[in-house]
């Protein structure tokens, strides 16, 4: 694996830049899948939104100024873009962001990439009904397992405020299961 700040330079540079894009997309493609995926749900709409990610990252990398890892700052593009799809989707359904999870939730179960079961479809559903911000903390803590400090970085949120997040997340979602 190429040294990230190695990457970077070979990003910034016109000669190295196509096949270290390649090796970026490589190495992180997984990762930045299923981050948007736990957020947008259906498969097909976490391809576009990973597309569109690294199409930024590509368009960008001269921006990144390495105050984060680099991982961060794309996920934090990550992250960026599927909001903004939701928020479009909404729009163009003339519809609120909720619905547009709900909706996406409500075809997990004919969508042929979902894997979960019963208990995990519930899950889903009780996310859905938290708060945006409640809503990434969750997913980027219990998913996919990343570190406040992480999560601190990305969402440029102070390391309290994302576990007081996370644990009034888990609260309302163990509310939200016990009453259903």
């Amino acid at each position: 694996m190429t040294d990230e700040l190695e990457l970077i330079e070979q990003l910034n540079s016109s000669e190295h830049k196509d096949q270290a894009f390649r090796e970026l997309v490589t190495q992180y493609k997984e990762r930045l899948y299923w981050h948007i995926r736990n957020i947008v749900k259906s498969h097909p709409d976490a391809d576009d939104v990973l597309q569109n990610t690294f199409i930024k990252v590509f368009k960008n990398i001269h921006n990144f100024k390495g105050e984060s890892k680099l991982y961060s700052w794309m996920y934090r593009i990550a992250t960026n873009e599927s909001i903004t799809f939701i928020n479009k989707k909404a729009n163009r359904l003339q519809i609120t962001n909720e619905e547009v999870q709900q909706l996406a939730i409500n075809k997990l179960t004919t969508d042929v990439y979902f894997e979960g079961d019963e208990a995990q479809l519930k899950l889903q559903q009780a996310i859905a009904t938290l708060p945006h911000k409640q809503q990434l903390v969750f997913n980027m803590k219990y998913f996919e397992d990343l570190k406040y400090k992480e999560m601190s970085e990305i969402l440029k949120t102070s390391e309290g405020a994302l576990k007081a997040s996370y644990h009034i997340a888990v609260k309302k979602i163990e509310d939200y299961l016990i009453n259903i």
